[in-house]
Formats: structure tokens, C-alpha cells, sequence
């Protein structure tokens, strides 16, 4: 049996993912959260149950919000993942910087 792959955009937060995907769902439409991902146990820069992901889509497009903690500090970055039905390893690449032109 094949396995279908998944395209999303992955966009990191402090610790505000489930939050932001709300808003979001609530603001644009066809947009909604997904699912909620949270952590099973303390972790450095956390407590059990807080979301470590989020996925939602925003105009149906599918989104990753990815709660990095406070050590990565914000910047004009997203990237991409890709996820394969049955496996949960998720590979993440650069897509690069909001309004760099690519030649």
C-alpha cells in the first residue's frame, strides 16, 4: 500500500501555536484546527499537557504551528514539512526569508 504525502506550511512560536491557530480559524475562512498535539510529560521549557503542535488550515491551506520555546528567537522564517500518512516523523526544510526574491 502506498503511502499519501502531506505538504504543510510550519510556523514557530514561543509557546502561543494553539492560540494563534484559534485566531486564525476564527478569523479566515475555511480555516479550522485540526488537531492539537500536547506534551506527555515536563519538559525544559514546559509542562505536561501544554501543545507542543498544532495543525490547522488557514483558506484550507494546511499549517504546522510548532511551539519551539523561548531559546529560538522569532524571524521572518517558515518551512516546510512533510508528512507521510502512518508515519509520524515530520522532515523540515527552510523555505527562506518573507520577500527575499529567488532568481
Amino acid at each position: 500500500m502506498a503511502s499519501r504525502q502531506h505538504e504543510y506550511i510550519c510556523l514557530w512560536f514561543t509557546r502561543d501555536a494553539q492560540e494563534a491557530a484559534a485566531f486564525y480559524a476564527s478569523t479566515f475562512p475555511d480555516s479550522r484546527v485540526t488537531a492539537v498535539h500536547k506534551a506527555p510529560s515536563d519538559f525544559p521549557s514546559g509542562k505536561k499537557s501544554d501543545a507542543l503542535t498544532v495543525e490547522f488550515t488557514v483558506l484550507g491551506i494546511p499549517v504546522l504551528g510548532l511551539n519551539v520555546g523561548p531559546a529560538f528567537t522569532q524571524s521572518a522564517h517558515a518551512a516546510r514539512a512533510h508528512r507521510r500518512d502512518g508515519c509520524r516523523g515530520r522532515a523540515f526544510g527552510r523555505i527562506g526569508r518573507v520577500g527575499r526574491r529567488r532568481s
